[in-house]
């Protein structure tokens, strides 16, 4: 069967960059586009040239990508003059990118109330624009903004709009859906009704996500007949954000009809790749990545309740759409007051612990998790820490190190240009062999003189100095730290959920409880240590070696 091709369009380094919070350097975008070529993305959008310093830094060093076509964004000509003398179409031009893409109105209301020009005129903008960058050598693109909401007011002018740019020579119109309103029946209707008056390898699709439909939305597009598609990574845009490519490749790839009729650049070989795509842009906004997003989540493919653990061991298709490995993510079944045996001994399979199926600690360790559990530990959310837990019950936690003491000071005072400031520093005396160590640290930012809490002054003292162990331990980061408050009145605890990296990208979660907050904070960052420690199967303590 002859399949026809897709077109995968990313926006995210102008889309993306919408999104409130996200400012990328011309570095991140740099970053960006060379992961998004090597996935195999058709059209990388590299944002509008001269409508920011960054932009216009990236612009002047453009990427070059070996597969994608890299391309600029702008707007269609202004009423009243030529595409030749219009300042805004030629800075779009010169950006020298061999594909442009312009926006468009094609909704009367705002050709009227935005614009402020005739509806022939704006068709005059969109006709003479496309052909202008055609003339210059350059594959048009039109976004056909506000197109579905546009069509529901006067359809027959939104389809003049798209007609006057696929006459000027644009490659392709993208039906937009601007304001992320419209759903999927009536986007497939629309789509439908273009792509049968003008051929779907010539439409393409934008959805915003504003009702939570710009997956289900683009893939109504594409049932309907549109051959190209435009999102962003993660789902990042205005507002609630656009379509998600992260959602939308994987599905394309691997669920029926479009696996089997359709075909993208990109192959089977690179799904595996999305995980560390979307976990980049997490790590270049500073967030925590999503642990529930589909495909590439840590918990996409976590198994909670015991009945659904079971049935996985059996048949993993009871539960799981896809494979997890398919998508370069993993199956997990986490520990947790729902868990029962097969959960635990898949769980400690899992992080190498060896024990019999039929041995009676196993019991005796389930009810400890749960007990733990109701004085406010959450391991299904910190796998590390119950891989210390595991560890330490049936005696295979190897001796690394004791704390002895730790001590935490928080002073206000006022600095030397009379300003009133806060200054924490920890002090953390650990035993190892038959040495003492002792470290203190202040949490002073070196750059801004900004204090960074007593918890940061902690993980910076535990870390500061571990003897033999530093050099297992020089790659590692905190990259999260969550808390909450189970309980209420006197009765409440804090619960700190610490989550860890280290020089490859690996991540792991651990826990602390207590009814102090600093308290609960370092028991998160010890497991966390140790279990780096653990990770590296560095060697043990000399002395409990010889015990």
């Amino acid at each position: 069967m002859t399949r026809e091709r897709l077109y995968l369009f990313d926006t995210t380094l102008r889309d993306g960059q919408q999104t409130q919070g996200v400012d990328f350097s011309a570095a991140d975008k740099h970053r960006i586009a060379t992961a998004l070529d090597k996935l195999g993305i058709d059209y990388i959008e590299g944002g509008w040239p001269g409508a920011n310093p960054v932009d216009t830094e990236f612009f002047a060093n453009p990427p070059k990508p070996k597969r994608a076509k890299f391309l600029a964004f702008g707007m269609t000509k202004r009423a009243g003059r030529s595409a030749a003398n219009d300042e805004t179409l030629a800075g779009v031009l010169n950006a020298g990118t061999g594909t442009v893409c312009l926006v468009g109105k094609t909704h009367v209301f705002h050709v009227k109330t935005a614009l402020g020009i005739t509806n022939d005129e704006n068709l005059t903008n969109i006709r003479e624009s496309i052909a202008h960058c055609v003339a210059q050598g350059r594959e048009a693109i039109l976004d056909a903004e506000h197109f579905f909401d546009g069509y529901k007011a006067d359809p027959d002018y939104a389809m003049a709009c798209v007609e006057a740019a696929l006459d000027a020579g644009a490659r392709w119109v993208a039906l937009c859906d601007t304001n992320g309103g419209t759903l999927p029946a009536e986007i497939y209707a629309v789509t439908a009704v273009v792509c049968e008056r003008f051929g779907g390898d010539r439409i393409g699709i934008h959805t915003h996500n504003d009702t939570e439909n710009a997956v289900a939305n683009t893939l109504a597009a594409v049932d309907a007949g549109a051959r190209q598609i435009q999102g962003t990574i993660n789902g990042l845009g205005e507002r609630c954000g656009n379509a998600n490519l992260i959602s939308i490749i994987p599905t394309l790839l691997l669920k029926a009809p479009y696996k089997d009729t359709l075909e993208t650049g990109i192959s089977a070989e690179a799904l595996p790749g999305l995980p560390k795509l979307s976990h980049m842009l997490h790590e270049i906004l500073n967030q925590p990545p999503d642990a529930h997003a589909p495909y590439v989540g840590g918990a996409a493919f976590a198994h909670k309740a015991g009945l659904h653990a079971s049935a996985i061991v059996k048949d993993p298709t009871t539960y799981e759409h896809v494979p997890p490995e398919s998508v370069g993510n993993e199956r997990i079944i986490p520990m947790s007051n729902q868990a029962g045996r097969s959960n635990l001994l898949r769980q400690l399979a899992g992080a190498g612990i060896a024990v019999e199926a039929d041995d009676p600690r196993l019991a005796r360790l389930l009810e400890h998790v749960k007990a733990l559990e109701e004085q406010g530990f959450a391991y299904d959310s910190a796998e590390a820490s119950f891989v210390l837990l595991a560890r330490r019950f049936l005696g295979q936690m190897p001796n690394y190190f004791t704390v002895e003491r730790y001590r935490v000071t928080v002073e206000r005072r006022f600095n030397a240009a009379g300003e009133e400031v806060t200054a924490s520093e920890a002090v953390v005396k650990v035993s190892m062999d038959d040495e003492r160590f002792i470290s203190a640290s202040e949490s002073v930012d070196p750059v801004s003189g900004a204090d960074q809490g007593p918890v940061n002054a902690l993980s910076r003292a535990l870390q500061k100095d571990l003897g033999k162990y530093q050099r297992f331990i020089d790659d590692f980061e905190l990259v999260d730290f969550k808390v909450r408050i189970i309980g209420k009145g006197t009765e409440a605890v804090t619960r700190v959920l610490i989550i860890s990296a280290d020089g490859d990208g690996t991540q792991w979660a651990t826990v602390g409880v207590s009814a102090n907050i600093v308290d609960a904070s370092f028991q998160a960052l010890e497991d966390a240590v140790l279990y780096k420690l653990v990770r590296e199967d560095a060697p043990v303590s000399a002395l409990a070696a010889a015990e």
